[in-house]
């Protein structure tokens, strides 16, 4: 028999047993004939799931989120639910963001962005390098066009796509140049999903003039409302469940900057040289793409490097 096979039926076993032990312990016994009714007591008894409490009051970017329309209250109520009882995708994203905020802040007030902003970037990529199936890329699923346009290199060698300080730069200048053609935050959000030409034509067609008072496809209408849930949550973990030590959270990189203006041919051995490795240069620097470095003369690249030893 399969050796692997044999260690999963081990542990099958083994988790099946405890499970029992906890139920017996709990005054449940499978060895008795239950009924319904006594298996249902029991439960209610033992068992208890509770729908979170909204906030009285909730609000975006500076904008009041008018929780006193039956719709918005109850689109809102769908995503704390599914948030809070997604445990271990909302723990992740707690962990994360205790890494990634102090990173993304700085750069979100220096462009007179709202500092809500950063919920934005937790929901659409939950803070990895994730790739979409359109192909949007990084933190910020920035589509390789969109990217070009809004300042990011990106080719076979470099994708700054995947570079945490660079992408968000590139996401402030279109979340401002969207502000400046809406001139509310929260359509402003919406169009991150579904483009400017989108929400402008929604607004135009629905003769509104707020995105609580659109009608929207599936995925833009969750949209706001999931960096409304997932900031609530972020704000009052312990409210709806989460409990976390500091020692729980994913702590900030430490990292020391080296400036490079000459080509790498090998990421490897450079790495080496430098007092790491490859691998420990690929996750702070996810950007690089390729085995080597080309860099054309004139121009210069920041390469991030653990602070001592590797990661």
């Amino acid at each position: 028999m399969n050796k692997n096979l044999i260690e999963k039926g081990s542990l099958l076993i083994a988790g099946i047993g405890i499970g029992l032990v906890l139920l017996q312990l709990l005054g449940f016994s499978p060895e008795k004939e239950t009924g319904d009714a006594e298996y249902l007591q029991y439960m209610n008894d033992n068992y208890k799931v509770f729908s979170p409490i909204a906030p009285d009051e909730l609000s975006f970017a500076g904008e009041a989120v008018p929780l006193d329309l039956t719709d918005v209250k109850e689109r809102l109520d769908r995503e704390l639910l599914v948030n809070t009882y997604w445990h271990s995708n909302t723990f992740l994203l707690l962990k994360r963001a205790n890494r990634w905020f102090p990173v993304i802040e700085p750069i979100l007030k220096e462009n007179g962005v709202p500092e809500d902003f950063k919920y934005l970037a937790l929901v659409e990529s939950s803070l990895t390098n994730a790739i979409s199936p359109s192909g949007a890329a990084g933190f910020w699923q920035f589509l390789d066009k969109t990217g070009k346009e809004f300042g990011l290199e990106i080719s076979e060698q470099v994708d700054q796509r995947y570079h945490v300080e660079k992408a968000t730069q590139a996401a402030c200048s279109y979340l401002k140049d969207a502000h400046r053609k809406f001139g509310s935050w929260s359509l402003v959000a919406a169009s991150y999903n579904m483009g400017m030409g989108g929400v402008e034509k929604q607004l135009n067609r629905q003769l509104a003039t707020s995105y609580w008072d659109l009608l929207l496809n599936e995925e833009t209408s969750r949209y706001v409302f999931r960096i409304l849930a997932v900031k609530e949550i972020a704000t009052n973990p312990e409210r709806y469940g989460f409990h976390m030590r500091s020692s729980d959270l994913y702590e900030p990189y430490s990292t020391k900057k080296i400036d490079v203006s000459t080509s790498i041919e090998d990421l490897a051995s450079w790495a080496s040289a430098n007092g790491t490795n490859y691998k420990s240069l690929k996750i702070l620097n996810p950007w690089l793409r390729q085995t080597s470095l080309e860099v054309v003369p004139g121009s210069s690249y920041t390469i991030l490097l653990p602070e001592e030893g590797t990661l």
